[in-house]
């Protein structure tokens, strides 16, 4: 996996990016998005780059910003209203730069905070008549509701994982998240919401899930 460094433009100013390169020609692209920006969530969280390691090794080139406020990014935190209006703009953006690659397989995804932006991002995209929408949407340790400004549509096949013993949102949440959508969850036994020794069984879950698409 090769990275680089890239700065997209959004509404508050710079958006500090990481792009992972597979070491094949790319087969598509992934976004993936941090968890709580004033709780040290950052582009660099072990479970944003354990998805992005998966989705590298399937081919996909991975970007994961930084959302409004932490590195080098512009702006302050938004309750996911102006980080979903900025990963808007990074869509359009990486897509005018990387024609190739968004034209093939397209995977977003989430962790905690970042399951909000990313299920919010779906939904934008999906009522907008010309806007391609992600091939799949992938939600870890998710917390959509607590920081939900809109209506929420999430595709049948959505990958919901969450953590057993999940002490920042609890497994409940998450099965109500569910429920009301129809849609599964994969439970990681004795899992915390950091899945702190079980990121191998996590990426496992990720690898499984990106092979069908």
């Amino acid at each position: 996996m090769k990275q680089k460094n890239i700065v997209f433009r959004g509404l508050a100013g710079a958006i500090d990016c990481a792009l992972d390169w597979p070491e094949d020609e790319p087969a598509g692209w992934a976004l993936v998005l941090h968890p709580h920006p004033l709780h040290g969530g950052a582009r660099d969280n072990k479970i944003v780059t354990t998805i992005s390691r998966a989705c590298t090794q399937r081919g996909l080139v991975a970007v994961r910003p930084n959302f409004r406020g932490v590195g080098a990014s512009g702006g302050e935190f938004d309750h996911a209203v102006g980080e979903t209006a900025d990963m808007l703009e990074l869509v359009a953006q990486f897509t005018q730069a990387w024609p190739a690659e968004a034209a093939g397989k397209w995977v977003l995804a989430g962790f905690s905070f970042g399951t909000s932006v990313a299920a919010q991002l779906y939904s934008e995209l999906a009522a907008q008549q010309d806007a391609k929408v992600p091939d799949a949407l992938m939600l870890l340790g998710s917390a959509v509701e607590r920081f939900r400004f809109r209506e929420v549509t999430v595709p049948d096949d959505t990958l919901l994982v969450h953590g057993e013993v999940d002490e920042v949102v609890p497994l409940s949440e998450a099965m109500d998240f569910a429920r009301q959508r129809g849609l599964p969850v994969v439970v990681i036994p004795d899992a915390t919401h950091f899945f702190h020794g079980r990121l191998v069984v996590l990426k496992q879950l990720l690898l499984r899930h990106l092979a069908a698409l």
